[in-house]
């Protein structure tokens, strides 16, 4: 709201309280038949204006709508396309055998204590994935 609409209701504010209150004070002497009508007429005027003066300030503000489009940052083009990069196939290596043979003292003792659910009855142990594998020592 700009200055002049402000002051002009704060003005408009005062004196619908100034006149609301001189009637107030005035209609505590209706017994004596004053024709004082007038100042309740006046009263709901000044109210009336009031109302409409606060009524078209508050509607004349002005409005916001956020589905306007924002900014956004574009996606990251770069500038040239970058060379392949070659790079040699990985070597897989066949594991290092410890040497136990499947069934003997020495591999059920190593898979025990390498698995926790290692079943020497079957020579199984129960994976991360939850299925069993055999247990080869290596």
């Amino acid at each position: 709201m700009n200055r002049l609409a402000k002051t002009l209701l704060l003005t408009a504010t005062a004196a619908a309280l100034t006149l609301s209150a001189i009637g107030e004070a005035s209609a505590g002497d209706h017994w004596h038949h004053h024709n004082n009508g007038n100042a309740a007429l006046v009263g709901g005027a000044v109210g009336l204006a009031t109302g409409l003066v606060v009524g078209s300030a508050i509607a004349s503000q002005p409005r916001y709508y956020y589905d306007e489009p924002r900014y956004i940052d574009p996606p990251y083009e770069p500038e040239y396309e970058a060379a392949p990069v070659y790079r040699a196939p990985p070597r897989y290596y066949a594991p290092v055998r410890a040497g136990l043979e499947p069934w003997t003292p020495q591999w059920e003792r190593y898979c025990s204590y390498r698995y926790r659910s290692f079943d020497p009855s079957s020579g199984t142990f129960i994976g991360n994935d939850g299925r069993e594998h055999f247990c080869t020592a290596g």
